[in-house]
This record gives structure tokens, sequence and C-alpha cells, in this order.
């Protein structure tokens, strides 16, 4: 019976890691143990990162809400209390973009909520 030898799998586990590391800079991209430990912190942030991008998007559309409810003689606080009273359910995503790229919808909404 042939020796088992864990050759061809841990020689796909090393090609694996330095597949992603592709783009690394100086050794980072080709000595295994360097290329292993920047890959596993890189994959760590990744998924962090994903999680934080949510809330950066969120805060970016309420800075947005915020600067345009101001323009219209209220406030961010104000105007989200306004429309849960109406029971107006817009999310802030489309808030957002009425904001920025149709002020004049948005101005409406604003009187409708605050009336």
């Amino acid at each position: 019976m042939p020796r088992s030898v864990p050759k061809v799998a841990s020689r796909a586990r090393r090609k694996k890691v330095l597949k992603l590391a592709k783009g690394y800079w100086g050794s980072r991209h080709n000595v295994w143990t360097i290329a292993k430990n920047h890959v596993e912190k890189g994959l760590s942030h990744a998924y962090r990162d994903r999680r934080t991008k949510k809330r950066n998007f969120r805060a970016l559309w309420i800075i947005r809400i915020n600067a345009a409810a101001r323009i219209n003689g209220t406030t961010y606080s104000r105007l989200i209390d306004a429309l849960n009273k109406k029971n107006i359910t817009i999310n802030r995503k489309v808030l957002a973009d009425l904001a920025m790229n149709q002020p004049s919808i948005f101005a409406t909404i604003v009187q409708q909520a605050i009336a």
C-alpha cells in the first residue's frame, strides 16, 4: 500500500492564500508565512468594514438630511419626529437622495410633515 502524503492539500492551501495575496507589496505576495498573516489581517478588516460601511452611509444620509432640513427652516430631529407623527414612511437613504438631487420635492415633504 502506498504511503499517504498531504502534499497536494497543503500545496492547494498555500496556492489559495498566495492567490489572495496577489497585488500585495514586497514579500507579502510571495513569502508564505508573511502572505498568510497579511491575508488573514486583510480578511478580518474586510469583515469588519462591511459592517462599518453601513454605519458610515447612515451617518452621511443623516448629515445630508439635516443640512437640507435646516435650509427649509427645521432640524433633522424635528423633521424625523414630524414624519413619524404623520405616518409618512420614507427611509433616510431616499430622503438624502431627494435632498441632494431634488430639493423642491424635499421641500414639499418637509412642508407636508411640518404642516
